[in-house]
């Protein structure tokens, strides 16, 4: 696969083409035939286009050399790099130039797909499997990218050790990948990094959907209002996008959020509001609960009907309502809405349900945000008439405030709390556990009796299975489907499925040694 240099920089909205700089450098066709577009020098070969942006960790500007040395004809770059021999093309910024560069590669996929965007602090992983699940059901064509996976016609693919959406390069892939297996809607993940890092960018997007916005990245952000303009960006490309043939831009929102008031004005062909607490054009009621179905009433403009959802906790009839939205939105007929509702039985590491035989319930959620921590510990009070153990942590390098503030809610909302590792980093993990502990004794916890700190996650989970009682309910919060944990720098292997299990198997075992 090839393309031009010409067509490649075309996609660009902003650029300063510069020749090589010394007269002993290679003076490049425009017309020259690039062989594929990096970021990493490391994947840098003969032909390639190497594109340099100031990462988190590193500079891509200080390896655009390694890139040339190793075979760029090309560099895309923020600022001129001296003493580099080849064409140099400067743009204000490197990632955004990078969403545009691999769309054109690709052939501007998402111009040939309805491209729906879901964002929001919490559930989008839900509600995006809860549209594919309604997509399929009506018989639409759908490929879905979360941070769990993408789902490509009958190809299930992995996409990170972590919960951000892929990077441009390879959600572009995906996109182009859904195009040749004849697929015609693409729903997308859009954490408020891959917008404001541009990830999606040039994904031309017609939907739309945020679930809510709440305290979560402000390390990454800065303030709250630094992270809800992240988050509004979605709606904003609604305005740039690509216009498709008959496929109107439609915005659907949380009538139920702060977010409402600051994205309904951003402008869209169309405004669709979703609320349990009837404000909303799409409003849901309860109807009645059982011990496997909520019952939810849906009024929506044309259409009055029921769904049914197996999936636990409040925030999920949220989550149900925000993909009922937008299916209609979409024009997917209720009965297909219904039908695709209670086929999602649940999502990997969202309140998952882990069963070795044991006299109690343990489940494996997501919940990393104060908010989903406190509707986790809500709905797992719902499921149980016996005590609540939570365990969870809070990640290093990442948001300090919430740290005391999470301690508080798991103190308040349950009776049990075990504080671990999740992902310390570079930071000392006991500073972090006084964070948290500052938190929960705040809200009255005694450390020792209602809270304890096992540093190490595994023996942590142990530690609360071990501590349950028959009818009681254990819930690990915070690493959900990933599958790494990271020390220092080094991202080791975790599996917290496999962690629950071994530790509910262990307590089996002991169990019957003892009879």
């Amino acid at each position: 696969m090839t393309a031009t240099l010409q067509e490649l920089l075309a996609a660009l909205p902003r650029a300063e083409v510069r020749q090589a700089p010394s007269p002993a450098g290679q003076q490049v066709d425009p017309d020259l035939a690039i062989r594929g577009i990096v970021s990493d020098s490391r994947r840098a070969g003969p032909g390639s286009l190497f594109v340099a942006y100031r990462g988190v960790e590193a500079d891509g500007h200080d390896h655009a050399a390694a890139a040339v040395a190793r075979g760029a004809l090309a560099v895309v770059a923020e600022r001129e790099l001296p003493g580099l021999d080849v064409l140099q093309v400067l743009v204000p910024n490197g990632r955004e130039a990078l969403a545009y560069l691999a769309a054109a590669w690709h052939g501007y996929p998402a111009r040939r797909l309805t491209v729906v965007g879901i964002t929001g602090t919490d559930g989008k992983t839900t509600t995006s499997n809860l549209l594919y699940s309604i997509l399929s059901t009506a018989g639409r064509r759908a490929g879905l990218v979360t941070t769990v996976n993408a789902v490509i016609g009958e190809r299930v693919l992995d996409t990170g050790l972590h919960t951000t959406t892929p990077d441009a390069l390879d959600l572009q892939r995906y996109l182009a990948e859904m195009v040749a297996a004849g697929l015609e809607i693409a729903v997308l993940e859009a954490t408020s990094h891959g917008l404001e890092q541009h990830r999606v960018t040039a994904c031309d997007f017609d939907l739309a959907v945020v679930t809510n916005v709440t305290h979560e990245h402000l390390d990454i952000h800065g303030s709250l209002e630094a992270y809800r303009r992240a988050k509004a960006m979605l709606f904003e490309h609604l305005a740039t996008a690509y216009r498709k043939p008959g496929v109107p831009k439609v915005a659907v929102l949380n009538a139920d959020d702060d977010s409402y008031h600051y994205l309904r004005p951003i402008p869209a062909d169309g405004h669709l509001a979703y609320s349990l607490g009837g404000r909303g054009e799409v409003v849901g009621t309860v109807a009645r609960r059982t011990s496997a179905a909520t019952y939810l009433r849906v009024q929506a403009p044309g259409a009055r009907f029921e769904l049914r959802t197996a999936l636990a906790g409040e925030f999920n009839l949220s989550n149900v309502l925000a993909a009922t939205t937008a299916a209609l939105a979409l024009g997917i007929a209720p009965a297909a809405v219904q039908e695709g509702v209670w086929r999602v039985k649940g999502v990997v590491g969202r309140m998952e349900r882990i069963d070795e035989g044991q006299d109690f319930t343990a489940l494996v959620d997501f919940a990393h945000t104060p908010n989903a921590l406190q509707r986790a510990l809500d709905a797992a009070r719902e499921m149980t008439a016996g005590r609540v153990i939570v365990v969870f942590g809070c990640a290093g390098e990442r948001d300090r405030e919430k740290r005391p503030w999470m301690g508080e809610i798991a103190a308040r909302l349950a009776d049990v709390t075990v504080m671990t590792a999740e992902d310390p980093r570079r930071e000392s993990l006991p500073a972090i556990l006084d964070e948290m502990a500052r938190g929960a004794e705040a809200a009255g916890g005694v450390e020792g009796q209602t809270y304890y700190r096992v540093p190490d996650r595994a023996e942590a989970i142990q530690f609360a299975v071990d501590l349950a009682h028959p009818g009681d309910l254990v819930i690990a919060c915070g690493k959900g489907h990933e599958q790494s944990m990271c020390y220092g720098r080094e991202e080791k292997p975790w599996s917290e499925h496999d962690a629950l299990r071994t530790a509910l198997r262990r307590r089996g075992r002991a169990a019957y040694s003892s009879d």
